[in-house]
């Protein structure tokens, strides 16, 4: 998912003057916490080892109040590189700016004046929940490569306890987009009964062999950068982490957020830097993505890159549970199910299949956009529309 939607200038107006490169820009306890609230679980199980488990520190935030019927809960699900940050702006604490603006906030589709709304980093991530970069309980080093491999079942499962903890018996929405969007379709997998609505945006019910192949290319580039260490990297000074590798990732995925269309309308075969015959020639669409591989290693880290596309990889709905449909029969509450229809990421038959498989007639909604996977976060005036239908259509069974 792109992070900056922001016009994109080229690299020496942005670059000039910045510090080299962490090996990890992991948020770590001791860090300005922001609008983080943090919860502590004991003993979380994990499906890919039925005798393990892991304490975990779950970072989240929240906006408006639960009101005395407690059914005004919205939980917002973040995509592969997200975090908690949802809503809001930049700050102590916050490298970014909220990555849903345009839908949570007061006065938008999902408003926080009327909603509780609740958005938590996943278990594996670097934004505050435990993850690679967190010291290990028994020798207080970073996990490193000691980290397990976990599932969207093991998140959606730690999500559930923060869903406990805050006095949420059912959820108003379960809404995401892309891996946020998986998620909301394993809450009503996994929690029928918890969820009344989900809201899958540019997303897939299970994971096809092409995204697993797009997703091999950039594993592999982390994991063949020296630097790396075997996920062992961060005693490395600045400048000399993996983060060549994690720019190939991210250089890589990002081309598959936008579209063919979208990138020869804005960059052409433009030469950036010099002349693109020569050697040392570069075209504007190489700095493009140049640019957008050292914004994320400015504040990611390479391990809980690889967590999340083992996360997605393995991403089947109906997995154990005798097939999709099967799996979410017992869903019976309202679902809108988003695709893009320039997205070569998920493409529509993504959605389609998803929108076959839940009970009821559901139709899936198209949205125009040149963007790619990105244009539900930048062309926001349809998704908006139809979260607002949404929405009243759920208030109305209340």
């Amino acid at each position: 998912m792109d992070d900056d939607y922001s016009s994109w200038v080229p690299d020496a107006e942005v670059e000039e003057g910045l510090r080299p490169l962490p090996a990890s820009a992991a948020w770590l306890p001791g860090d300005e916490p922001g609008r983080r609230q943090f919860l502590a679980i004991e003993g979380l199980p994990l499906e890919s080892d039925p005798l393990g488990w892991i304490d975990v520190t779950l970072a989240y935030e929240t906006w408006g109040h639960l009101n005395e019927a407690r059914d005004n809960a919205v939980y917002v699900a973040h995509a592969f590189t997200g975090d908690s940050h949802v809503s809001g702006v930049a700050g102590d604490g916050h490298l970014t700016g909220g990555w849903w603006n345009g839908l949570v906030g007061p006065g938008r589709p999902i408003d926080t004046d009327r909603y509780f709304v609740v958005c938590a980093n996943v278990v594996g991530g670097c934004q505050g929940t435990t993850g690679p970069a967190h010291p290990h309980p028994v020798d207080g080093l970073p996990w490193g490569s000691r980290f397990p491999w976990l599932t969207l079942r093991d998140m959606v499962q730690a999500e559930a306890h923060l869903a406990d903890h805050l006095g949420v018996d059912s959820w108003a929405l379960v809404i995401g987009p892309s891996m946020g969007g998986m998620r909301a379709v394993e809450w009503a997998a996994t929690f029928p009964e918890r969820v009344r609505a989900i809201g899958a945006v540019g997303t897939t019910a299970e994971t096809t062999a092409e995204q697993i192949a797009w997703n091999a290319a950039q594993t592999a580039a982390i994991r063949l950068d020296p630097a790396f260490r075997g996920g062992d990297y961060y005693g490395a000074a600045d400048g000399a982490g993996p983060y060549l590798g994690l720019g190939i990732a991210r250089a890589i995925a990002h081309t598959t957020y936008r579209s063919e269309q979208e990138l020869d309308a804005r960059f052409g075969r433009r030469a950036q830097i010099g002349d693109p015959l020569a050697p040392d020639g570069m075209f504007a669409v190489e700095s493009y993505l140049d640019h957008h591989a050292d914004k994320l290693a400015r504040r990611f880290d390479a391990n809980s890159y690889l967590r999340m596309i083992h996360a997605v990889n393995t991403h089947d709905v109906g997995r154990g549970r005798g097939g999709l449909a099967a799996a979410l029969a017992g869903f019976e509450g309202d679902a809108l199910v988003i695709a893009i229809d320039s997205d070569r990421l998920y493409p529509l038959s993504n959605s389609e299949r998803l929108a076959a498989a839940l009970p009821g007639a559901v139709e899936v909604t198209v949205l125009h956009s040149d963007i790619g996977h990105d244009g539900f976060l930048v062309d926001s005036t349809g998704l908006n529309d139809a979260v607002e239908g949404l929405l009243r259509r759920v208030q109305a069974r209340v």
